[in-house]
């Protein structure tokens, strides 16, 4: 192809970048000449800038002829890819096998201008390869989920323990440590790395080291639930916690009091932050890793469990110019996803948008976060006071635990800010009466309250072994009483999932959210007024059209995501 030729292929591709992204052509430009002075790829470089990972792959599918799938959800992995592709491979380059065609392996990719990967993988596998675009997160997921039954290090490094490595253990900790790179560490580093990828790889939100009298047992919590994993040998034990020590840059002389720490570690391109809290107990110190990892989760509305019509109701007050919309539910009911969701959805650039949090789970693109620090003084209503002389347009704020932080929030609505928090109560009503209970003014919840969304987090039915059946005498009385009319099922069936491999025999894999979204219309404002209870604006929530949790959670039922076991397990303390 002569320079003629490559000056027309790359003015095509920002024009079509240009359409699908909506930034200008010149700028795109600029971004272009800063990738070949820097030796990146273009579309890295377009990403580190914030755009649309959606629209920058659409954009280089029509330019370079490729397909472009947005969802990867019912993908299974053909064999061949998961037995001669290793996973580090497949994880630190973004690419899965998506399906077999004729002898013709189509392979999903994140980075459509990185060809020495592909060319490398091309020479792994016995046939011809075709590439397709798919975003990053997708692609993390299948292949978590493709190659969750390989090796991947634990019983390897396990054997290689011996008493020498577990005598004297003093090795530093790289920051950004690659958890791939295990070659050439010491055995103890080998452990603890292939333990936390294996957590990464199995979806797992923390990491459990529990010590025993006679052993160190592994634990992971997987979508809700704690399984137990590796058991180490209890004269491993002091050594593996002080390498996570180290990992946490905690003092590892000090073991009667609880410590706190963070540590970045890499796998491949990825990033994953880890919270680590230590704490002695009468076997040994105890320690557990919360995994927040950056390149698996995003944050869109339509991916968090909301039906049409509950995220027609909250992408409608979410653009309202001022008031305040809370999130409440009980920790780890996923309440930081949906305000990240919604906070993503209004980040446009037109707004300034700050947040204050206790911790930043995630960075957001474009939207200025803060951390609290109450040792140096900035606490929630520190932080939000500060805020308001930064001309902001939206705020969140992590949580209101107090009648300053709420009177704050309060004054912030009322004199034309969004403000974003969440609140620690059972369903939507109870959150009205819990502000005036702290001490704010009936009229000024009336006044500044817009929307109040509460919500529980459900396990979803495993895909793999889904199967829809009559229910049993078990399910028919959980039925009962959910109060779910059985004329309303599929065909009088439900889903049910038996339990296999890709589940861990549990019959559930991931999990969504159930909703309950309290609009303040008129009459709801006078019962506020009126100082009613959490029961009566509930009646009169319900009789106005409001879904409660365990109307959403039937609703769920009904579509087959999710059980009325778990249904029942998240809203027991719900039933109106």
């Amino acid at each position: 192809m002569n320079p003629g030729e490559l000056d027309t292929q790359a003015a095509d591709l920002i024009q079509l970048l240009s359409e699908s992204t909506g930034l200008e052509e010149a700028e795109l430009r600029k971004l272009r000449d800063q990738a070949l002075a820097t030796g990146q790829t273009f579309d890295r470089v377009l990403l580190t800038r914030g755009l649309d990972e959606d629209k920058v792959l659409q954009a280089f599918a029509k330019d370079l002829d490729l397909d472009f799938i947005e969802k990867l959800e019912q993908i299974r992995v053909p064999g061949a890819f998961v037995d001669r592709v290793p996973l580090a491979f497949a994880r630190a380059h973004n690419m899965i096998a998506v399906e077999e065609v004729d002898g013709i392996m189509r392979v999903a990719c994140a980075n459509p201008l990185d060809v020495h990967p592909q060319d490398d993988l091309a020479s792994m596998l016995p046939m011809e390869v075709e590439f397709l675009l798919s975003p990053r997160a997708e692609i993390t997921e299948v292949v978590n989920r493709a190659f969750r039954h390989k090796a991947d290090g634990v019983d390897e490094a396990l054997g290689d323990l011996d008493e020498s490595d577990i005598a004297g253990l003093a090795a530093s900790v790289e920051e950004g440590e690659d958890l791939l790179d295990v070659a050439n560490k010491a055995p103890i580093i080998k452990l603890v790395n292939s333990v936390l990828f294996q957590a990464l790889k199995l979806r797992a939100s923390d990491v459990h080291f529990q010590p025993f009298t006679d052993r160190l047992q592994v634990r992971f919590r997987i979508d809700g639930i704690l399984y137990d994993m590796e058991t180490v040998p209890k004269n491993a034990q002091d050594a593996i916690l002080s390498r996570i020590k180290v990992m946490g840059k905690m003092d590892i002389a000090e073991r009667r009091l609880p410590q706190d720490g963070r540590a970045t570690v890499r796998i491949g391109d990825g990033e994953v932050d880890v919270r680590i809290s230590v704490v002695p107990t009468s076997d040994g110190e105890r320690a557990v890793l919360r995994l927040l990892d950056k390149t698996a989760r995003s944050y869109h509305l339509e991916q968090i469990g909301l039906d049409e019509s509950n995220r027609d109701t909250l992408n409608h007050y979410i653009h309202y110019p001022h008031g305040i919309i809370l999130v409440t539910g009980p920790t780890g009911s996923g309440k930081t996803t949906t305000l990240y969701a919604s906070l993503t959805k209004i980040s446009t650039g037109e707004k300034n948008i700050l947040t204050i949090e206790d911790p930043v789970e995630y960075h957001l693109d474009g939207i200025s976060q803060v951390q609290v620090n109450t040792k140096k003084g900035l606490t929630f209503a520190a932080g939000l006071r500060s805020f308001l002389r930064q001309d902001p347009d939206v705020m969140m704020v992590g949580e209101i635990r107090d009648l300053e932080t709420a009177e704050i929030a309060i004054r912030a609505a009322i004199t034309g800010h969004l403000v974003f928090s969440t609140v620690h109560t059972n369903d939507a009503p109870s959150t009205v009466t819990r502000l005036v209970d702290i001490g704010v003014e009936p009229y000024l919840v009336s006044s500044s309250l817009i929307l109040v969304v509460a919500q529980r987090l459900v396990r979803t039915t495993c895909p793999t072994c889904r199967v829809w059946q009559e229910p049993g005498r078990t399910e028919m009385a959980e039925i009962k009483d959910l109060g779910l009319d059985l004329s309303r099922l599929k065909d009088g069936k439900i889903a049910h999932s038996p339990g296999c491999e890709d589940c861990f025999q549990s019959g559930y894999q991931g999990r969504t959210a159930i909703y309950e979204l309290l609009p303040m219309t008129e009459d709801i404002r006078t019962l506020i007024i009126n100082r009613a209870s959490a029961t009566e604006l509930k009646k009169a929530a319900i009789a106005g059209g409001m879904r409660t949790l365990r109307g959403d959670g039937l609703e769920k039922v009904i579509e087959g995501v999710t059980t009325p076991a778990e249904v029942m397990r998240v809203t027991q303390l719900d039933a109106f």
